[in-house]
């Protein structure tokens, strides 16, 4: 492809995150995964964003008899028969996510030997799936996840909070279900694709434990309710562990991870006659701190000395990544955590010329917002600057939706119905 007939950079970028979406489509990721029927009754049930398209992809598919129960965020619903879809509260649980994982469970009390329990995993779903341990309140939950998604703590180090107040998480779910076989089909939003992170494993092993959980809140300084830290202390009931024998009948399939969806960029990269470079679908770590690393490789890679091996790397190429950044609020302004990366990518960057960034979430939704991210141009801080708008003071108010916002620049796609976590593309032209 010469020059001229390439894209341009906005939307060469938003070409990558739509293969990246069209890679975690429920509705191909499912369709080489649908289990054998049994001889008893098969019962559908999940949690998570993609939950509602993963379980009308499961009943279009699914030959016989079913009934089941899943639940998605407000917004996230689509028409499904056989299987009942629960819109409730993410990411502060509410009162209806609390009703329908009550049903959820008790459904799973029902089966017995020759029934099958299917559980559709999807990034969300530990908020989703709330039913407070005896002696806790859904205020108790509630609170602490506000405290915990302010702090910084990484997903796992949240879920790990919320399998030990929880009745149905870490396992629970299985253990409700067991002796029925029980099948999880999991799409993964978390770095490194850990089955009992991903909507805190219900139906897997927990290999984390109560003494975690509090190490979790002593770190960030989470000291209310009191409520919760006297059941984290008391410590009654650890969740079921590997070699549980509530497990013996249980098998765990992921269909569509980060990995997949950095794989499908940088092949429509590559047919751009772009050089991908996947750097992780793994990172970790605070918004601002990736980005300034994210900020760093560009502008080595626009040197023209990013080296692999006795090769340089040549522009135009496209660092690809994917992983769960976290940010600790500070300011009032508003955001989520990609918009928060690309601010602190435009103030590292400061305006160097050829360099073009989206970052976005899979979901499409970052953070709270009503967008999936954003885009910054090598103009952005420029343009912002003409407006009255100082991306230093935007980033030191977590202010990144608002800066964008000025902008026009916000990337919203509405719900997607998928999530494999963020995607962030930088294009060194």
């Amino acid at each position: 492809m010469s020059a001229r007939d390439q894209l341009p950079p906005g939307t060469f970028l938003r070409s990558l995150f739509d293969a990246a979406l069209a890679a975690a489509d429920p509705q191909l990721a499912l369709a080489e995964h649908i289990p054998a029927a049994v001889t008893g009754r098969t019962v559908v049930t999940g949690a998570g964003k993609a939950a509602a398209a993963m379980a009308q992809a499961f009943a279009a598919r699914w030959p016989g008899p079913l009934e089941g129960l899943v639940l998605t965020r407000y917004g996230h619903a689509l028409p499904c028969e056989r299987i009942e879809i629960c819109e409730v509260g993410h990411p502060v649980p509410d009162a209806a996510g609390e009703r329908a994982a009550r049903r959820m469970i008790e459904l799973a009390h029902q089966l017995g030997p020759d029934d099958q329990l299917v559980f559709l995993a999807s990034g969300g779903g530990s908020a989703l799936l709330t039913l407070p341990a005896p002696g806790l309140s859904l205020a108790d939950k509630q609170a602490v996840t506000r405290a915990l998604l302010r702090s910084g703590a990484s997903i796992g180090e949240i879920n790990t909070v919320r399998k030990h107040l929880s009745a149905i998480k870490g396992g629970r779910l299985a253990a409700a279900a067991a002796p029925a076989q029980i099948v999880t089909l999991a799409i993964s939003d978390v770095p490194g694709d850990d089955p009992a992170v991903i909507a805190s494993g219900p139906t897997v092993p927990d290999p984390t434990t109560f003494a975690d959980a509090r190490a979790v809140l002593a770190k960030y300084g989470i000291g209310e309710p009191r409520a919760v830290l006297r059941h984290l202390e008391t410590a009654a009931e650890e969740t079921p562990k590997p070699g549980d024998p509530v497990f013996a009948r249980a098998r765990f399939q992921l269909v569509a991870s980060p990995q997949g969806a950095l794989r499908a960029a940088a092949a429509a990269a590559m047919r751009q006659n772009v050089v991908p470079i996947v750097l992780s679908d793994r990172i970790e770590g605070e918004a601002r701190e990736v980005a300034r690393v994210h900020a760093a490789l560009a502008l080595q890679l626009r040197a023209w000395e990013f080296r692999v091996g006795n090769d340089v790397v040549r522009p135009p190429a496209v660092l690809l990544s994917g992983g769960e950044t976290t940010v600790t609020v500070a300011g009032a302004g508003r955001g989520g955590r990609n918009v928060e990366f690309l601010l602190a990518l435009a103030v590292a960057l400061n305006g160097a010329g050829d360099i073009t960034a989206l970052a976005c979430d899979t979901d499409g939704i970052d953070g709270t917002e009503n967008n999936a991210g954003a885009i910054l141009y090598p103009e952005s801080i420029a343009r912002a600057a003409a407006l009255g708008v100082s991306a230093k003071a935007a980033l030191a108010d977590n202010d990144g939706y608002g800066f964008f916002a000025a902008l026009g620049d916000l990337v919203v796609t509405g719900p997607t119905l998928t999530n494999v976590n963020d995607f962030r593309a930088i294009l060194v032209a």
